[in-house]
């Protein structure tokens, strides 16, 4: 029996995507031979080994959703009903009679019931699911490599390294800040709708009209 796995990167990151990566098998075993796990206990080498294996292998593929576009829908939509949508998304690209699923949202029950509404076939949602299961395992490395080479791409863009995009980085934050002081406004490719960017805007803009 065809199943999928289904796992987001950059969920709460402040620059760069969110990534949902999918991925489907007909068993666990060849996966847990490539050395498959929660792509955060991996080292950045051993994730590209085992994604490029994956791709080449298996049905994998990656949903991603800008920062631009989650600041749009952030404006009607919670962050769980963006994923959730991305996480259907994926789902039309590959179809398996049962998808296993990392949930974001505190109730496991009901998030695995808004995506069967939505998807073929069954699902089970369950949190830390990539520590359970090898398919959602392979599904977390495809999409943090997916975002991984969108964050380099986007520190390539600029000419300077941007950090991990998340707002525990200092380094991401200080490019940030420093951007918004140069230019009054954030840098491309950064979420506006999160506190933090927020907050830094409401001192930019502050400053200037101290400057009067």
């Amino acid at each position: 029996m065809k199943y999928c796995g289904i796992d987001e990167a950059g969920r709460g990151s402040v620059m760069g995507p969110m990534v949902v990566g999918i991925l489907s098998t007909e068993e666990d075993e060849s996966l847990v031979s490539l050395g498959v796990k929660d792509s955060k206990k991996l080292t950045p080498k051993k994730r590209e080994e085992i994604y490029d294996k994956l791709v080449e292998n298996y049905d994998a593929y990656a949903v991603e959703a800008t920062a631009s576009e989650i600041d749009t829908l952030r404006k009607t939509k919670s962050l769980n009903e963006i994923e959730l949508d991305m996480f259907a998304e994926a789902c039309e690209h590959i179809q398996c009679s049962f998808t296993y699923v990392d949930c974001p949202d505190v109730n496991e029950e009901r998030f695995q019931s808004l995506l069967e509404r939505k998807v073929k076939g069954r699902v089970v949602a369950r949190h830390k699911a990539d520590d359970y299961y090898p398919v959602v395992s392979g599904a977390s490395i495809v999409a943090k490599v997916v975002r991984d080479r969108r964050i380099a791409e986007i520190s390539d863009e600029f000419g300077e390294n941007i950090g991990s995009g998340y707002p525990s980085d200092s380094v991401t934050m200080d490019f940030i800040e420093k951007w918004i002081k140069h230019n009054g406004s954030a840098p491309l490719n950064t979420r506006c709708s999160w506190e933090p960017v927020r907050r830094m805007m409401s001192v930019s803009a502050n400053t200037k009209l101290d400057d009067w």
